[in-house]
């Protein structure tokens, strides 16, 4: 059976590298971007990185264009800001497309593994999530499609994708679970 160590990313300066190097680790996998209303999660990413990182924990950073164009710089821009703005030090990989012809293997997978439930509907910017994807398709819900930036999965020490957090769900909700595998 597959699991996340089977897929590789490339890295800012396009090197391909191994999820296999993280095996033993607890991974919490995002498609970031650095103009979206979600964008201020990188600062409490980086508080629970800095927290857990002893632990085991290592958090994957892989920027996304595909919503709104809300990732508009160079690799080495978004690295740039996120480090500038937010103090970010977890990997950061290569903006990557998560949806499409185009997604990355690795999205195509934890997708399959973990597909959408649906938005927490306390968040204020959830409504208008919903509004924009009822007018575009009635059957959005149904799909595994990654939603917006900032859709975050858990993986297990093993590799194994157990948990699927859109960006509206509590990031302290998140780094819960991410203590309860640590």
């Amino acid at each position: 059976m597959a699991t996340v160590y089977d897929f590789n990313l490339r890295d800012k300066k396009n090197n391909e590298v191994s999820l296999s190097e993280y095996k033993g680790k607890v991974l919490l996998i995002i498609n970031t971007a650095t103009e979206c209303g979600f964008t201020p999660q990188y600062e409490e990413l980086e508080a629970m990185y800095k927290r857990l990182k002893g632990q085991g924990l290592e958090i994957l950073d892989i920027p996304c264009n595909q919503f709104g164009g809300q990732a508009p710089g160079t690799d080495e821009e978004i690295k740039e800001f996120c480090s500038l703005k937010f103090g970010t030090d977890f990997p950061q990989f290569k903006k990557s497309e998560v949806n499409g012809e185009n997604e990355l293997p690795l999205y195509t997978f934890l997708k399959a593994q973990k597909g959408f439930v649906d938005f927490d509907m306390d968040h204020k910017i959830a409504p208008i999530l919903v509004e924009i994807y009822d007018k575009q398709d009635p059957e959005w819900r149904k799909k595994s499609d990654i939603k917006w930036n900032f859709t975050k999965f858990l993986v297990d020490r093993e590799g194994n994708v157990v948990e699927r957090f859109e960006p509206t769900h509590d990031i302290a909700d998140v780094e819960s679970k991410v203590k309860n595998l640590l």
